[in-house]
């Protein structure tokens, strides 16, 4: 009896140890998806690491789960280079910029834009929307549900554990 109790024991603290957050691996990617600790909460994040990828972004897309996004993996790390828009987008999107240390460097709550107008041209309509820069030093831009910054607090400097392999997929 004492031996079961034992085995018993040990089974169910591995089996907690494992259900805790510290313990997990801190990213684990995939080829289109990756994911991360964002603020306490685990997030499954799309891979965007192409240029038409990173054009198209989230634009016609109406929803975004609430553990979902998108992490647009830049080239080569630029000082304020990396500028979004809200291009065909019908909810409002929160934006996270990071430097090659994953660092968090700018944040911004981005409104949905009004659509492209019947009469309006491609480069009339680019030139109106409002533009959202990384500031700073920026290799990496996260996109999350509008609204979630500020549930998750998230603040300059704040590391943000995702895989620093994926930098080279964008290459």
């Amino acid at each position: 009896m004492n031996r079961i109790t034992t085995i018993a024991g040990t089974v169910l603290i591995v089996g907690a140890l494992s259900a805790v957050p510290g313990c997990e691996e801190p990213y684990a990617s995939t080829e289109k998806t990756t994911r991360a600790n964002i603020g306490g909460k685990v997030f499954t994040l799309e891979i965007v690491a192409d240029q038409d990828s990173r054009i198209k972004g989230l634009s016609g897309r109406t929803s975004i789960a609430d553990d979902g996004g998108m992490l647009f993996v830049f080239p080569d790390s630029q000082v304020g280079n990396h500028e979004f828009i809200m291009r065909d987008c019908t909810i409002p999107i929160d934006i996270i910029f990071l430097d090659r240390s994953r660092r968090v460097t700018a944040t911004h709550a981005m409104k949905v834009e009004d659509p492209k107008r019947e009469n309006e041209n491609a480069m009339t309509y680019e030139n109106r929307l409002k533009r959202y820069p990384s500031r700073f030093d920026s290799q990496y831009a996260i996109e999350l549900q509008g609204g979630m910054l500020e549930k998750l607090a998230i603040k300059p400097g704040e590391l943000i554990n995702i895989d620093p392999n994926l930098a080279a997929k964008a290459k």
